[in-house]
């Protein structure tokens, strides 16, 4: 360990008050992931240059690394205030606030600030959008998709995650019509035809579920979900062979959570009867 440090450090013994050398060394450690060492480095550099964005920005990237979120958002914040019309750090600290601390009105006023830089820019757009579904505030998301699609129109995650606002808000049809565009543009993605066997089934519609659950398992055939519902589906259908297979498919591949499901679904209530199903009942 003493021979690995002295390695790392070496080059700065002929200069042991250079920011340039503290900082560029920080850098490499960085790209090696040597990242307490980097934060260091960088700890180092601020102390002779202490208003230098840079190093305060990549010091926040690397305390994220570390998993120190509070004090990333601090790093970036530094680097922010000594240069406003900096894009990165106002959306790098945007997403340490979204999808570390779960502090959704935080990370809007960031991105928000990110699109003053520019105003252009999709990514920051649709996070506004994902702070305001994950803030469970749907109409707000939705309105921020609708910006990002102006934007970019045929972005999958903008229409995929419309749908998931518009099924929140009960507005079936509209999300069965975002999935849609969202498989447009990924024909083979599981999810979309996933969350569409799950409005059809809702609404009743279980041929149509049960199409959409075959695709979704074209795309993961080992999803134990999409062959449970699709065997829900059949048994409204009252088609006891095919619910049978797709019920005995998915306890194949989760046993105890499946079993226990569809123990506790009225819906196949007279299908333990059935040989196939009454030995794992036993």
């Amino acid at each position: 360990m003493i021979e690995v440090k002295a390695t790392i450090y070496r080059p700065l013994e002929c200069r042991p008050d250079s920011y340039q050398s503290w900082y560029q060394q920080g850098n490499r450690l960085r790209v090696d992931e040597l990242y307490q060492e980097a934060l260091r480095c960088y700890e180092k550099a601020l102390e002779y240059y202490p208003n230098d964005y840079w190093a305060w920005y990549k010091k926040g990237m690397t305390l994220e690394e570390l998993g120190r979120y509070e004090e990333a958002v601090v790093s970036y914040e530094n680097a922010a205030n000594i240069e406003p019309k900096n894009y990165w750090s106002w959306y790098d600290k945007g997403c340490v606030h979204l999808e570390e601390l779960k502090e959704y009105e935080n990370a809007i006023n960031c991105f928000k600030k990110a699109l003053l830089i520019y105003s252009n820019d999709y990514w920051a757009q649709y996070r506004i959008g994902e702070a305001y579904r994950l803030w469970e505030k749907y109409s707000e998301a939705i309105a921020a998709y609708d910006q990002g699609l102006a934007i970019r129109p045929n972005d999958y995650w903008s229409w995929y995650r419309r749908g998931d606002c518009l099924r929140h808000q009960g507005e079936l049809e509209e999300a069965l019509s975002n999935y849609e565009k969202a498989l447009l543009i990924k024909p083979r993605d599981y999810w979309a035809w996933y969350q569409q066997g799950q409005i059809l089934q809702e609404l009743n519609r279980f041929e149509e579920g049960i199409n959409c659950y075959q695709k979704a398992l074209e795309a993961e055939p080992n999803d134990q979900y999409a062959w449970y519902y699709q065997g829900h589906c059949h048994a409204a259908l009252n088609n006891r062979d095919e619910a049978v297979n797709c019920l005995l498919e998915a306890i194949d591949i989760a046993p105890n959570t499946m079993l226990e499901l569809a123990k506790n679904n009225d819906i196949f209530n007279s299908y333990w009867q059935d040989e196939k199903l009454s030995k794992l009942l036993d």
